[in-house]
């Protein structure tokens, strides 16, 4: 099911979308990684989740859409060594697409000046962490110069819109989470790489939000020639 429409009409289908009603937790739960055996991951927290956004960066190459995700170092930690999306947690004053441009430009050297944003996917409370995270979808019109920081980014990893979206997209297998948590995980599979866990949820809802309208330009809209 591959995107068969311009780059310039992918987008502006995307906004469209964006602004109607979302999938939301319907998207999510399809990638939610289940425990093994008799352990429960219990998470209990004294304090409100922590406001933070990410970014999916949309840019076209070669005919194809592709957006950024970045692999992290391994540390002791929820996340350590995982693969996400470029973003952090919200800085006094600013909103969720502030601080999307700003983790964007300091984790991968994109400056904000050149991305347009377009919309939002739904809020998403990632529970190891205590983070509502908020999805922000932005474009650019040029090829990427990517600049990752070295401390923060490991690896540069490129996701394929058409891969996401591929009727085979979701594959599953068993994941040690933290290194010690056996979890049977649905993910992604980019460049060879697994990403599963808030990133996967979240990029299904992006995923189902581009198969609907896909569909819909496949049953007689508007063609890439």
């Amino acid at each position: 099911m591959p995107v068969t429409f311009s780059f310039d009409e992918f987008i502006k289908k995307l906004t469209s979308t964006l602004q109607g009603d979302l999938p939301g937790a319907l998207a999510h739960e399809v990638m939610r990684a289940v425990p093994i055996g008799s352990f429960k991951l219990k998470f209990e927290y004294p304090t409100p989740p922590k406001p933070g956004s990410v970014l999916i960066l949309l840019y076209q190459k070669e005919g194809k859409i592709f957006f950024p995700l970045t692999k992290r170092p391994d540390y002791q930690g929820a996340h350590g060594g995982q693969i996400s999306l470029p973003g952090g947690k919200m800085e006094p004053g600013e909103d969720s697409i502030t601080t999307a441009l700003r983790e964007c430009e300091e984790e991968i050297g994109i400056s904000a000046s050149d991305i347009h944003i377009i919309g939002k996917l739904s809020e998403f409370f990632v529970i190891p962490s205590n983070y509502l995270v908020t999805p922000v979808v932005g474009f650019i019109k040029v090829d990427p110069v990517f600049k990752p920081d070295p401390v923060e980014v490991e690896k540069i990893i490129l996701g394929n819109v058409n891969d996401l979206i591929s009727d085979d997209a979701i594959k599953s297998k068993e994941i040690l989470a933290a290194g010690r948590f056996p979890l049977t995980a649905p993910y992604f599979d980019f460049e060879e790489q697994t990403v599963w866990g808030a990133t996967a949820m979240m990029l299904n809802e992006l995923r189902e939000v581009i198969r609907k309208f896909d569909t819909d330009f496949e049953r007689g809209k508007t063609h890439h020639q």
